[in-house]
This record gives C-alpha cells, structure tokens and sequence, in this order.
C-alpha cells in the first residue's frame, strides 16, 4: 500500500492546518512519505513547525510552514493571498491538491457550565473557521483535488463534558456531504475522518498523561488500547492516495473499535 501511495502521490502539494503537532503532524509526515510537498500551518509554536518542515526536508519533499490562527475568520483572505504567493514562488504553480482541515482546539466542561466565550471559540476554530478558510482556498484547490475534514468519534459515542465540541464536529460532518455534493462537478473529493481517543496534547494530554483514562479508554476499546497519531496520519494518508479517488462524502471512524 505504501508505495502505491507513493507512486499516486508524487508532484502533490497539501496544506495541513495545525500541522507542527498531534495529528497534523502524523499526516504531513505521512503524506511527505508517500511523496507530497506540504504547505502547514500553526498558530503559535513556530519552533514545532520549523521543526516538522527539517524533517520534511529531510526527506526530500519540500514544506513551508505559515502563522494561522485557525478561530480567525478576518484572516483568512490575507492567508489565501500569501498560499497564492507562496505555491508561484516555491512550486511554480497557481493550485494545490489536498487540504486537511485538522487544526483544533478544546474547552471541556458540562452542559450547565458551558460558557458563551468557549462555546464561540470552539465554533470559530471547528466549525465558521473550517467552513470560511475552505471558501477562501476554493479557488487555489486543484480540480480533482482532494478535502479532508476532521471530526471526532464523539460524535457516534456521547463524552460527558464534551457536548459543545461534539456539536461543532457533527455540524462538521454535514458539512462535508455538502461540500462533496457542490465541489463534486470540479472532481473535488471530500471527505470526514473521526479519531477516537488519541494519545496526544490535545485537551491538556489527558488521554496520554492521565493513567487511568488510558486504561478506562483501551477498555473500551475493541482492539485494546488508545489510539496514537501514528494511527491516523498513514490513514488519512492513504485516504488521499488515487487508490481511494471514488471515496467521497464519508465519515471514517479510525477509534480502534471505542464503544462498539
């Protein structure tokens, strides 16, 4: 599969939102692997992403990485401006091919304490930003190109405290047939990819750091374990390899089996 990948890949280019951690960082490494140039994206942590960009390099494939806060809507036309400049001056081209809508945040918290200021947030980052960057891109994405929007397994399983980022992710996934559906005369694929539980930093690094959700997780669990970001980068890798070309308008649940 992997050099399948490879050979389908080669000569792409993607933009991966929050890709200098967690799992944009999985995927822009995975899909550098299979032979894609990368444009990623971080809001605050330059180091991290510089640092995914050398081992990008390091590669062979070419990777820029560019500020962007993903909850900042007033933004995005100067950012599509600067991708337009970028994709002339480093590629020698007017488009890119993949866009990976991963950037995210999280404020847990019951229904009855969820705030206006997080819920807002949360909506902006998830939902508004995700919806209004794509419209921004729309004209650099190449015909034929491919979308892929992140989501969340809560979405199918209910995670007390998680009720309004749950819904922001659900609005996401009907969100993403509609696009499939408007995008598809231009040969635009789009697609939604729910982690379940993942071993990173996301939410203060609970399922990573905290013991016993770890184990409360690999319990629930079909095959035994939380998941890692290295479980989901191949996998959206290879979701935007040409062997999945006729794959559109789909939720992906890639939770190792949580909650079956």
């Amino acid at each position: 599969m992997s050099d399948q990948i490879q050979n389908n890949a080669t000569g792409k280019i993607a933009i991966v939102t929050g890709g200098g951690r967690g799992l944009g960082r999985a995927t822009a490494l995975s899909l550098a692997a299979a032979g894609t140039d990368m444009i990623i994206t971080y809001r605050s942590n330059r180091q991290e992403a510089d640092t995914v960009v050398n081992t990008i390099s390091a590669t062979g494939r070419r990777a820029v990485a560019v500020q962007l806060d993903a909850g900042n809507i007033a933004s995005f036309e100067a950012f599509a401006a600067q991708v337009q400049s970028i994709l002339l001056g480093k590629w020698g081209r007017d488009s890119f091919d993949f866009l990976v809508n991963n950037a995210g945040t999280y404020y847990p918290g019951p229904i009855g304490q969820i705030t206006e200021e997080s819920f807002d947030q949360l909506c902006n980052v998830h939902f508004k930003g995700v919806l209004f960057l794509t419209q921004q891109l729309l004209s650099l994405i190449a015909d034929g190109g491919r979308i892929v929007n992140l989501s969340s397994g809560l979405t199918r399983f209910a995670g007390p405290g998680s009720a309004a980022y749950a819904s922001m992710k659900g609005a996401i996934e009907v969100l993403t047939r509609y696009m499939a559906k408007e995008l598809a005369g231009r040969g635009i694929t789009v697609n939604v990819v729910a982690p379940g539980a993942i071993e990173t930093d996301f939410g203060g690094g609970l399922v990573r750091d905290n013991d016993q959700v770890n184990k409360m997780i690999a319990a629930s669990t079909a095959l035994g374990r939380a998941g890692l970001p290295g479980d989901i980068g191949p996998m959206i890798a290879a979701l935007l390899s040409d062997a999945n070309r006729w794959v559109t308008a789909q939720r992906i649940e890639v939770s190792g089996g949580m909650f079956l």
